[in-house]
């Protein structure tokens, strides 16, 4: 473990972090809300504890190992959290637990909150959030990459280790910093886009763009306690629908469809063929009940609030029209297993990913197949390609990971005084990144412990980090020479 590189790149990273602050300053004096004091005081909490970390080993250039860059990433989502609360706890008194909650939540855009009454907070606190999940949702890390070479650091190490699964290693572009620029100019159009289109639907313009953020990071953040309720317009949530599905796809598929000037890619992508055929056959399985049972008037409005729920849910950006666990029959059980699903690999969506759970599926198959044809040879292909087996055991460990931690964390919360529905339903918040949960926590954790809080923000940095990224890091062979 090359410690001092570790220390000065977290240094620089956390430096670099304080200059996030200046927008809510901007917002404050614009909004004369009296908060940008506490703006800047954060920011030169954060700058002054960035320089401390970095200057004193600023000129040791060791090379950053794969190992190193795991830590780097843990390390640097953990302390963002700290530093992103610092202007709850300084402007509106929020306490240390739930300061660090807020902000983490934000920075791995699930999008579950200790806060009440946001449409009275100052404006500036509500950009700060809509922001964090921003910043978040294609990764600072990966932000850090494109400007990190200018400041001789490597950082296909940190890339490995931020970006998602399957994809770990590929890069879009001949260099690195390249394709962390891509991905940006990609992420701030579609952020563009959407705001554009939300103000031209009647949004205000700081709602328009709050919600671009979080919308194109499949966040969930709102500016209003009734979330997307708060607007009422059909023309407002379609307009999120189709751009939750777009951040919820792989960003290679936008990078490649701009490169090429053509969509083909998209029909030709496997994993995003199935995603679709999941969204619309579950949206159809929620509409029917919400029609039969009359908790909406006539058939159009039940698929109007399954369909926003459905791709809100699976796209685990945690938005509502309504509150889903209060719907009837096997609804919400439905939701909470789309929310385990999630999005495509690449994406800024949480969840397992759909291709793992294509992959899983095949796998099934071809065991099936083999007990029946025990001397056949079977491959599993996704898109034509035959998919090597150590893939297919990655993908068995990251499952196996996933759902023990899952289990690990409800019955550590049940062992605290939650009920089993409200600990399921924290688990599926945090740990898919999905917000919104089940029971106590159907909209909002602030009636919850502390320490059901820290569980679920370890749930939160599991599911952000891919499992693998922050669990590596309590396994003893990690730790040694």
């Amino acid at each position: 473990m090359h410690w001092f590189a570790v220390q000065r790149i977290v240094g620089i990273l956390v430096a670099l972090f304080s200059v996030t602050f200046l927008p809510s300053v901007a917002v404050s004096l614009l909004y004369h809300d009296g908060q940008a004091v506490y703006f800047l005081l954060s920011a030169s909490i954060v700058l002054i504890a960035g320089l401390a970390l970095s200057l004193p080993v600023w000129s040791h250039r060791q090379e950053v190992a794969v190992r190193d860059g795991f830590l780097i990433v843990a390390l640097f989502w953990t302390i963002l959290g700290v530093a992103g609360a610092l202007p709850l706890i300084l402007s509106i008194h929020l306490s240390f637990t739930d300061a660090v909650f807020e902000a983490i939540s934000g920075f791995t855009t699930t999008g579950a909150t200790v806060v009440l009454n946001l449409d009275s907070l100052p404006a500036s606190i509500l950009y700060h959030r809509q922001q964090l999940q921003w910043l978040g949702g294609m990764g600072v890390i990966v932000l850090a990459v494109a400007i990190l070479p200018m400041l001789g650091v490597g950082g296909m190490q940190l890339y490995r280790a931020e970006m998602s699964g399957l994809s770990q290693g590929e890069k879009l572009t001949p260099r690195i910093q390249d394709t962390a620029r891509a991905l940006w100019a990609i992420y701030v159009s579609l952020t563009l886009a959407c705001a554009a289109l939300y103000w031209l639907a009647g949004m205000s313009v700081f709602d328009a763009v709050g919600h671009a953020y979080t919308t194109i990071a499949t966040g969930g953040f709102s500016t209003h306690d009734a979330s997307f309720a708060h607007f009422d317009s059909t023309l407002i949530e379609s307009i999120a629908v189709v751009f939750m599905m777009l951040g919820a796809v792989n960003f290679s598929l936008h990078f490649l469809a701009w490169r090429r000037g053509s969509t083909r890619g998209y029909l030709q992508d496997p994993e995003l063929r199935v995603f679709l055929v999941i969204t619309l056959t579950a949206t159809a399985l929620i509409a029917l009940p919400l029609a039969m049972t009359h908790t909406y008037a006539g058939p159009i409005e039940s698929l109007r609030y399954a369909l926003f729920q459905t791709v809100s849910v699976i796209t685990t950006t945690g938005y509502g029209t309504a509150t889903f666990a209060e719907w009837p029959l096997f609804v919400p059980l439905l939701l909470a297993t789309l929310a385990f699903i999630g999005g495509s690999v690449a994406s800024t969506s949480g969840g397992m990913k759909v291709i793992r759970i294509m992959l899983l599926f095949l796998q099934g198959s071809r065991e099936a197949f083999t007990l029946i044809h025990p001397r056949a040879v079977s491959n599993i292909k996704v898109g034509g390609r035959v998919v090597p087996d150590e893939v297919i055991r990655s993908v068995w460990g990251f499952y196996s990971l996933f759902v023990l931690t899952a289990l690990l964390l409800t019955g550590s919360m049940m062992a605290l005084g939650l009920n089993l529905e409200t600990a399921f339903g924290a688990t599926v918040a945090s740990l898919t990144l999905l917000g919104p949960g089940l029971g106590e926590v159907a909209t909002s954790f602030a009636t919850v412990g502390d320490s059901v809080k820290w569980l679920a923000i370890f749930g939160m940095l599991v599911g952000r980090l891919e499992v693998f990224t922050l669990l590596v890091l309590f396994t003893p062979a990690f730790w040694r020479r």
